[in-house]
């Protein structure tokens, strides 16, 4: 099965399974879901593309197996983001940007947080990039630990495992067999979708309401700090 590259070649679902197999699978979900260096990686086609290469019978593991698998891994790595947001604290909304973080991805996902509340762990999974800082923000929150497990692990379930088993079952229909390049696409431009409603709000709403120039002022408060405060809550 040849599928389309969405972006580098090395990006392709279907080069990551062939060259790696299920332990690659599992590592990038695992990096996805909490490493701050996995905001990149292709979680959703990954794992559409693994539950189609399963029922098709050129992954040879069982779909139980390799949705419990994906499932761990998604559950795990949300479980080292929270922790590392609450060792690195309000210090990660003053870390200078590189080529591999960006302070507005950040922004992002805590405002996806602040909006959503602890449910956000679940809605985050099917958000590309917030899924990667939403479980850090939690920690960064000091979220309480028995709420972020749950919600950790109902998103874990429905994000791995759903994402994996729709692939499977969808993978039985020829017409997805023949297009699953078209396929891939729609599913990465369908999980961009609420990235750029949220992008778009926002933009209207500083259209809307301009900052001030006092804002600017000495003395003001300044935005990271009331999340530091916010943090130690």
């Amino acid at each position: 099965m040849n599928t389309l590259a969405l972006g580098p070649s090395w990006l392709d679902p279907d080069y990551l399974i062939g060259t790696f197999g299920l332990i690659g699978v599992l590592v990038i979900v695992f990096a996805e879901s909490g490493l701050l260096i996995g905001f990149f990686l292709p979680g959703d086609s990954l794992l559409f593309t693994t539950g189609l290469l399963v029922t098709t019978g050129k992954l040879d593991t069982p779909l139980w197996l390799v949705c419990t698998l994906v499932v761990a891994a998604a559950v795990i790595g949300d479980q080292v983001g929270y922790l590392f947001g609450r060792k690195v604290g309000p210090s990660l909304f003053k870390r200078p940007d590189s080529k591999l973080f960006k302070q507005e991805n950040v922004e992002k996902a805590h405002d996806f947080f602040e909006k959503h509340g602890p449910k956000s762990l679940i809605l985050a999974r099917f958000v590309p990039i917030v899924r990667t800082f939403t479980p850090i923000i939690a920690g960064v929150s000091r979220m309480n630990y028995r709420s972020f497990i749950t919600f950790n692990v109902i998103g874990g379930v429905l994000w791995g495992a759903g994402v994996t088993l729709l692939g499977a079952s969808l993978g039985k229909v020829e017409f997805v067999h023949k297009h699953i390049e078209l396929i891939l696409v729609g599913i990465v431009l369908i999980s961009v979708v609420p990235v750029a409603i949220e992008l778009l709000r926002a933009r209207s709403h500083a259209k809307k309401n301009p900052p001030h120039s006092d804002h600017d002022a000495p003395g003001t408060p300044n935005p990271q700090s009331s999340r530091g405060r916010h943090a130690k809550r």
